[in-house]
């Protein structure tokens, strides 16, 4: 199978018109593994980017996940190997930059969470503008427990969303949380007790953007972006470095080997 077909396959893409209205649905369709994410994902999902940014039919963009895991982040057999240089320049600068072309989108774009959601899972559903899950959904930045940090921008996207002493909290122990505490904590807005529930949330703020005025609302969204200073090549420096260590390289071994790893702080 071609890189194309492996990206088609594994992201989907749908361009819906109803009723007179216009939006694109895209769908991680990657559930055996996850949902996790691998340089062709990431590519394809860049790719959706510019089309839909490009679109001025599009009034609103819901993201969605199969399977039992939004996402799960980064998928460790693609990034585990690289060494720093190569982590920082071939996957946390072109991931910052996908992410970012999602969150520059002009349409509104909705998170649509229907399970867990992890690390650079987690990254990709605060690029959204909007975010509704499971009541039953964990989110969970774990990075620190494989020598790792959020690097798609995550740490500082989530500080900005819940605070930074939240942020501390989530960052610093790597433990998820219920959905019950990140609708409190606002990194999500709407919770749904079923698949269900969830979808009728996200229908009913679909229908909304897509009767709103366009315009409007990407000179809203341009005027809110203005708050993100460009901390990109910052993050990849520390994905480097981190990436760098040996309690990294344990703890990509001891995930690979389904042990509790051993860091030694070096």
């Amino acid at each position: 199978m071609d890189l194309t077909a492996q990206s088609e396959q594994a992201i989907l893409y749908e361009r819906i018109e109803r009723d007179g209205m216009v939006w694109a649905e895209i769908t991680l369709n990657r559930p055996d593994k996850g949902n996790a994410l691998t340089m062709v994902m990431l590519t394809r999902l860049g790719e959706l980017a510019t089309e839909v940014a490009a679109d001025r039919e599009v009034r609103a963009v819901l993201m969605r996940a199969r399977g039992r895991f939004f996402c799960t982040g980064g998928d460790i057999k693609a990034w585990g190997t690289m060494d720093p240089h190569e982590m920082a320049r071939h996957w946390i600068l072109p991931g910052i930059d996908v992410f970012q072309r999602i969150a520059a989108l002009p349409q509104p774009v909705i998170a649509v969470i229907s399970g867990h959601v992890f690390g650079g899972g987690l990254e990709l559903a605060m690029a959204a503008d909007l975010r509704v899950a499971l009541r039953s959904a964990k989110f969970g930045v774990p990075e620190v427990s494989l020598g790792m940090l959020p690097g798609w921008n995550g740490t500082r996207r989530l500080a900005e969303m819940i605070g930074v002493t939240r942020a501390r909290h989530m960052a610093l122990l790597g433990l998820p949380i219920t959905a019950e505490q990140a609708l409190d904590w606002g990194l999500v807005t709407a919770l749904a007790e079923d698949g269900e529930t969830l979808e009728q949330q996200a229908e009913a703020w679909r229908e909304k953007l897509c009767a709103n005025a366009p315009a409007a609302m990407g000179l809203v969204k341009g005027l809110l972006e203005t708050m993100h200073a460009d901390l990109r090549h910052h993050h990849a420096s520390a994905v480097a470095e981190a990436a760098g260590t040996e309690d990294c390289r344990e703890g990509v071994r001891a995930f690979v080997e389904k042990r509790p790893p051993v860091f030694r702080n070096r």
